[in-house]
């Protein structure tokens, strides 16, 4: 809106679920879902969205891409993974560490707190969000931005020393464990079995219509069918689903992989783009004992 962007409707305000539908749209990675929604009324034109009544078919590659398929699958992840930290309590976008620290004692998530609000000895904190919550008091300390800032600064040192091993690492793990290729045949077989029971079963419906038959053999036959398309459909969720998440994992991994490339020599000041980069989040046990985790999973301690 600063920049004068038109929303997709033409108007200049945008709104969240513009954004929403946007980002979750398989029309961005190149895909269609055909028959969302269903017409429920000829005359008045009438639609609505399809839950159930009729067959969808998920088309991959039906036009060029606009966003990287990867890509695409990491925003999904990540969209699911701040849905999930929302009702742990985690997630909350008023800093970059907000939902970053972990304590250490309790496994709750720090979140900022201001203290002497109206004097001049005012300043931002971090600290356990259940410390006074419980009947027995949490020990972990607070923490201040330049305390975060500093501990990371270390850890990164630390990490950077063992730069080549752990390049070659994420090499083998985007090798072995983010390969797709096994789903992708699972999934194109699963694609083929469902379209050809949607056909039957599009089949039995017009007999039906224009076939005088016994409606207890005809329902039957439906329910069958129907069952038969749902178990291989729910099957194939779970193989988009999982083909999605290790796409996700290895644009997680690449993105990692080219940050820590890019880092030469050591770091002596902190830099919000290697933390929001580099670092899943940090975990408190004392000011003296801290841990970072990163997102390939590389947990490092400083004290």
């Amino acid at each position: 809106m600063e920049k004068g962007i038109k929303s997709p409707a033409g108007k200049d305000r945008w709104y969240s679920n513009t954004v929403q539908s946007i980002l979750t749209s398989e029309k961005m990675k190149g895909d269609a879902l055909l028959q969302k929604k269903i017409t429920v009324d000829f005359l008045t034109k009438k639609v609505k969205k399809t839950e159930g009544e009729i067959p969808q078919y998920y088309v991959t590659g039906n036009h060029e891409a606009i966003i990287p398929p990867a890509t695409f699958d990491l925003v999904q992840a990540e969209i699911e993974g701040r849905s999930n930290s929302r009702r742990k309590g985690r997630y909350s976008g008023a800093t970059i560490f907000s939902n970053r620290i972990k304590c250490g004692a309790c496994g709750h998530w720090y979140g900022s707190k201001i203290w002497h609000s109206n004097d001049k000895y005012r300043r931002l904190v971090y600290q356990c969000n259940n410390k006074f919550a419980g009947a027995k008091k949490c020990t972990t300390p607070h923490l201040t931005e330049a305390e975060i800032q500093e501990n990371f600064v270390k850890v990164m040192n630390k990490l950077l020393r063992g730069k080549k091993d752990m390049l070659e690492n994420i090499r083998l793990v985007r090798e072995q464990i983010c390969d797709t290729a096994e789903l992708e045949a699972e999934d194109q077989c699963l694609m083929e079995e469902m379209n050809m029971l949607s056909d039957r079963v599009q089949k039995c419906i017009s007999e039906n219509a224009r076939i005088a038959q016994d409606q207890t053999d005809y329902q039957k036959r439906y329910d069958e069918l129907v069952s038969r398309y749902e178990a291989v459909k729910g099957r194939h969720d779970e193989v988009v689903k999982s083909i999605k998440a290790r796409h996700a994992k290895s644009e997680r991994l690449d993105g990692f992989a080219q940050a820590l490339t890019a880092q030469s020599g050591t770091v002596t000041e902190f830099d919000e783009g290697l933390w929001e980069t580099l670092v899943d989040f940090m975990t408190v046990y004392s000011k003296e004992d801290i841990s970072v985790t990163f997102k390939d999973g590389t947990e490092i301690h400083i004290g």
